[in-house]
């Protein structure tokens, strides 16, 4: 049961695939290669992911932590501009 625990939003990979479950996730996780897999953004999200299929942690951090390793190495998007409000 644990594993079947969805994300609050689904999380994009880059080959377009999106992971929507705990269970998603730690496929995902496993069919990395050793090199990606052995970073230290991969294996906080791998532990988080446990935690959160134990119930030690919660999902929100496990969802966070793949998230951020998703992205690692790719820029951060450029802020919006803000709108002068009219007055």
């Amino acid at each position: 049961m644990p594993w079947s625990r969805t994300f609050h939003i689904p999380i994009p990979l880059p080959d377009g695939r999106m992971l929507r479950t705990l269970h998603d996730a730690g496929e995902y996780i496993q069919e990395l290669p050793g090199a990606i897999h052995q970073r230290p953004e991969w294996q906080f999200a791998a532990q988080t992911l446990l935690e959160a299929v134990e119930g030690k942690g919660p999902l929100m951090f496990a969802e966070l932590a793949i998230r951020k390793a998703v992205n690692a190495g790719k820029p951060a998007p450029e802020p919006t501009p803000r709108r002068k409000t009219k007055k």
